[in-house]
C-alpha cells in the first residue's frame, strides 16, 4: 500500500461520501462534488467500504473517483 500512495496525500482525510434517500453515493473530494454513483455501482461500492477507514477508506474513494483532475474541473470564480 506503501508504494500507491507514496507522498502521503491520502493522509489527510481529503475525500468523502454520502448516500442519498434513493440510494446513489455522492463522492466530494476537499467538500466539493465530483462524482454520483447509482445503481449496481453505487451499490458495489457501498459494499466495499463497509468496514474500511482511514487510508484504506480514502484510497477506495480516490480510486472510485477515477482520475477526475485532469483538464475537466472548472476553475474557481472569484467575485
Amino acid at each position: 500500500m506503501g508504494e500507491i500512495d507514496k507522498r502521503h496525500r491520502l493522509d489527510d482525510e481529503v475525500f468523502s461520501f454520502q448516500v442519498t434517500k434513493d440510494q446513489r453515493v455522492r463522492l466530494f473530494w476537499y467538500e466539493r462534488h465530483v462524482k454520483t454513483l447509482a445503481g449496481a455501482e453505487a451499490h458495489k461500492l457501498l459494499e466495499k467500504l463497509d468496514g474500511l477507514d482511514g487510508h484504506d477508506l480514502q484510497l477506495a474513494l480516490a480510486k472510485a473517483t477515477g482520475n477526475f483532475k485532469r483538464g475537466n474541473e472548472r476553475p474557481v470564480r472569484r467575485r
